[in-house]
C-alpha cells in the first residue's frame, strides 16, 4: 500500500515524529509498509508507542541499501552522502558498514539529513536506530515431558548435544559450574552506553541475564537441553539494554562465522523485545534462509506480540511465558505478550538457574527471555532428533508436541482469544524421526472495516496452504479464497457492507514434495441450485473448500464431498457464488470427511478428527442464514452460528499418512 513521504504522516498520525518511538521505518519509494498488516502495526504504533520515548535512539539510523547494491556501490553512497551533509554544514560518522547480512550501513548524523540521504541513489530505506531490552523481570522441567510430570523426575529424550545455540545478551560468567565447559564466550561486543553513565562497565560485571539464560538453556542441572553448546555475543549492557543496530552487527558476525566455518544444526536465542522494526525482521528473515533457527521472546508489556520485534516476524520462533499453574505469566502491573504473532507458550515465571553473584550460586528469573530460552532447548532436542529439519518443519513439530488448553483464555483481552494459541512447549517421552502430516492455522490481522477490505494470510517457508476460511465478529463477510500473488499461495478474506472487519485463517501444513493447485468454479445461471468442482487426477486428494461472492449475499453452503470408491472428491455449493477446491497431488495421504450437524440452533458447534488424524480443512454449513465463519484449533473444527441465525454444522477434512496407518496396525 502506497503511504505519503515521511515529512506528510502526520496524514496517518497525530504525532510529531520527534517524539515517535524510532523504529518506523523512512522509505525512498514512499513504500513505508508492505501490506495494510504493516498498516495497521504502524497506526497501532502511533497510539500505542507515542509515549515510550525511551525507544529512541535519536541521531542514529540504518540506511538500507537496495538489494542488488554491490560493495562499491555502497562505498559511493557514503561518501555523497559525507559530502552532501557537509557542504550543507552538518557532519556524519559511519559507526558500521554491513555487507554480509545485507547491504547499507550505520550513521550518526542529524534528522536533517534524511531528506538528503532518502534521495540518495540505491537507498532503500532508513529507519532510526533504538533500543532493545532484555524480557527477565524447577517447576519448569517438569512441564517439558508431561508424562514424567508427577513422577518428579526429568529425562528428556536426548541432551541437544549435536546442536549450537547462539545467544545474544549480557556478558556470561562461564566458569560457573552449571555452565563450565558448556560456553564459549566470543569477543563480539556491541552495547551503547548505559543511562546516567558515559562509560561501559566491565562485562564481568553484569553478566546476571545472560548466566541465567545460558544456564536455562543448557545447565548441569537445570537445564533443558543440557548437552547443547552454547556461543554468546554481547548485545546488551548492564542495564539490559541494547539497540537495533548492535543485534544486526551480531548477526552479521554470526553470518560470517557460519560462512567461514559451517555448522548445523545452530539456533539463534534473541532473548529480548523492541518495538517493530523493519530491518531487523528483515534481517531475521535473511538469517532463517540459510539454515538457522531463530527463537525469540515475545516480550514482557502484556500486549499484542505483533508490536514488537524481532517477536513480530513470522519467521521467527516466538515465545510467551506462563506460570508454575500454566497461565499466562504476570510480572508486576506487566506480564507476557500474547496475539496471533506467538506461535507457542513455555515456562517463564520463576525460573531456576545459574547466578553471577558466585560460580555454585543459583538464582529465580522471570518473563518471556526465559521462555524463549526453554523452547530454545526443546528445540535442540528435536534437532538432536533429525538435523535436516527447515524452520517451519521445526515450528510445526513444537506445536505438534505441545500440551493444549491449559491456558484460561480469560486472562487475554476478548479481541485476542481467538487468535493466541492456547499451547505450552512440551516433548514426547521418545522423539523419533518419520514421516507424518503437520498443520497449524495461522489468522491475519482484521482487516479494514470498509466493504472492499480484505485480511491477507501466508504460510512460512516450506509449509503449503492446504485450506482457507474466514471469520468475522459480526458475521458480515463475503467469504475466502485461496489466489497466488507474486508466487506463493495467500489467503484472502472480504469484508462486506457493515462488517467490522474480517480475519483470513490459512490451515498451513508439512508434507513431502505435496504439490498442491486451486481449482475455480464461478458462478453460473443454468437453472441449477448446486454445482461442484473437483479434484479428477489421480492420487490428488481434496484437502479444502471455500467460497466467495463480490456481489450477492453471501452464505455459508460449501461442503467437501469425498467418494472413495471412485476416488472423485469435489466441493459442493451453490451456483451463485465462486467454488475453490484444494487439490493436491499426495499418493501417501488418505483423507476423511467428519460433520457434526446438530438439531436445533446452537451458538457453537464443533468437530475433531479422529487420533491419528489431522485436521486439513474446515467448513460451517448454515441452513438459510450466515455464520460468523469457521476456524481451525488444533485438529478441531470449530463453526460459530450468528445469534439471530437458524443454527450451522461443522465439517473437518481430515487427512493422514498411509504408512502411520500400516504402522498402528502392525504392518
Amino acid at each position: 500500500m502506497q503511504l505519503p513521504q515521511p515529512w506528510h504522516r502526520e496524514r496517518l498520525c497525530p504525532c510529531s515524529l520527534t517524539v515517535l518511538p524510532a523504529l518506523i521505518s523512512f522509505s525512498s519509494k514512499s513504500q513505508l509498509l508492505e501490506s495494510s498488516d504493516d498498516v495497521k502495526i504502524f497506526l497501532l504504533f502511533c497510539k500505542f508507542l507515542a509515549l515510550k520515548d525511551m525507544w529512541r535512539l535519536p541521531g542514529q539510523y540504518i540506511v538500507v541499501l537496495k538489494e542488488e547494491t554491490h560493495k562499491s556501490q555502497t562505498e559511493r553512497t557514503i561518501h555523497r552522502l559525507q559530502a552532501r551533509a557537509a557542504k550543507h554544514g552538518y557532519l556524519t560518522k559511519i559507526l558500521h558498514i554491513f555487507q554480509d547480512l545485507f547491504q547499507g550501513f550505520l550513521v550518526k548524523m542529524s534528522s536533517d539529513v534524511l531528506d538528503m540521504a532518502l534521495r540518495l541513489p540505491h537507498v532503500e530505506y532508513i529507519e532510526e536506530d533504538s533500543y532493545v531490552f532484555a524480557q527477565s523481570i524447577p517447576w519448569n522441567l517438569g512441564r517439558i515431558v508431561p508424562a514424567q510430570y508427577k513422577s518428579g523426575e526429568y529425562n528428556p529424550p536426548n541432551k541437544g548435544d549435536l546442536v549450537e545455540v547462539y545467544l545474544l545478551d549480557t556478558s556470561i560468567q562461564s566458569n560457573h559450574r552449571e555452565i563450565e565447559g558448556r560456553v564459549f564466550v566470543t569477543d563480539f561486543e556491541n552495547v551503547p552506553e548505559e543511562d546516567g553513565t558515559r562509560f561501559h562497565r566491565q562485562a564481568s560485571k553484569c553478566d546476571s541475564h545472560g548466566t541465567h539464560m545460558a544456564g536455562v538453556v543448557s545447565g548441569r542441572d537445570a537445564g533443558v537441553a543440557k548437552g547443547a553448546s552454547v556461543r554468546s555475543l554481547r548485545v546488551l549492557n548492564c542495564q539490559g539494554k541494547g539497540t537495533v543496530s548492535g543485534t544486526l552487527i551480531g548477526l552479521e558476525f554470526i553470518k560470517k562465522t557460519l560462512t567461514a566455518q559451517p555448522y548445523t544444526p545452530l539456533v539463534v536465542l534473541l532473548p529480548f523485545a523492541g518495538g517493530y522494526s523493519r530491518v531487523l525482521n528483515a534481517a531475521c528473515r535473511l538469517m532463517v534462509q540459510t539454515g538457522v533457527v531463530m527463537i525469540a521472546a515475545a516480550g514482557n508489556y502484556k500486549e499484542d506480540a505483533c508490536l514488537y520485534s524481532p517477536a513480530s516476524e513470522p519467521e521467527v520462533i516466538t515465545v510467551g511465558a506462563t506460570d508454575f499453574q500454566d497461565q499466562p505469566a504476570s510480572m508486576g502491573a506487566l506480564g507476557t505478550n500474547f496475539g496471533r504473532c506467538v506461535d507457542v507458550f513455555a515456562p517463564g515465571d520463576d525460573i531456576i538457574g545459574a547466578s553471577s553473584d558466585c560460580s555454585t550460586c543459583f538464582t529465580s528469573q522471570s518473563g518471556t527471555s526465559q521462555a524463549a530460552a526453554h523452547v530454545a532447548g526443546i528445540t535442540a532436542m528435536i534437532l538432536n532428533t533429525d538435523s535436516a529439519l527447515t524452520l517451519s518443519e521445526l515450528r510445526q513439530r513444537l506445536i505438534h508436541f505441545s500440551t493444549k488448553n491449559l491456558i484460561n483464555e480469560a486472562w487475554f483481552p476478548e479481541n485476542q482469544r481467538l487468535v493466541t494459541p492456547n499451547r505450552v512447549a512440551g516433548l514426547p517421552s521418545r522423539l523419533v524421526a518419520g514421516e507424518q502430516l503437520y498443520c497449524r492455522s495461522v489468522w491475519s490481522a482484521q482487516s479494514g472495516s470498509t466493504r472492499s477490505a480484505t485480511g491477507v494470510v501466508r504460510c512460512s517457508g516450506n509449509e503449503e496452504m492446504l485450506s482457507c476460511s474466514s471469520f468475522s465478529t459480526n458475521g458480515k463477510r463475503r467469504g475466502e479464497r485461496i489466489e497466488v500473488h507474486g508466487g506463493r499461495k495467500q489467503c484472502v478474506a472480504h469484508n462486506a457492507f457493515g462488517g467490522h472487519g474480517v480475519y483470513a485463517i490459512a490451515r498451513c501444513c508439512i508434507w513431502p514434495k505435496a504439490d498442491c493447485q486451486i481449482h475455480t468454479r464461478s458462478p453460473t445461471a443454468d437453472g441449477t441450485s448446486t454445482t461442484g468442482v473437483g479434484c479428477s487426477k489421480e492420487n490428488h486428494v481434496l484437502t479444502g473448500c471455500s467460497s466467495h461472492s463480490l456481489a450477492g449475499e453471501f452464505s455459508d453452503n460449501v461442503r467437501p464431498v469425498l467418494r472413495m470408491e471412485t476416488g472423485h472428491h469435489q466441493c459442493v455449493g451453490r451456483t451463485d457464488v465462486t467454488l475453490h477446491t484444494s487439490c493436491c497431488h499426495a499418493p501417501r495421504i488418505e483423507c476423511q470427511v467428519k460433520e457434526h450437524s446438530p438439531v436445533g440452533f446452537q451458538e457453537k458447534v464443533a468437530v475433531s478428527c479422529d487420533e491419528g488424524w489431522t485436521l486439513t480443512g474446515c467448513n460451517a454449513y448454515s441452513w438459510g442464514s450466515g455464520t460468523l465463519g469457521a476456524y481451525a484449533v488444533d485438529d478441531t473444527c470449530v463453526v460459530t452460528s450468528a445469534l439471530a441465525g437458524k443454527g450451522a454444522g461443522a465439517i473437518a477434512i481430515c487427512c493422514r499418512s498411509r504408512l502411520s496407518q500400516k504402522l498402528q496396525q502392525g504392518f
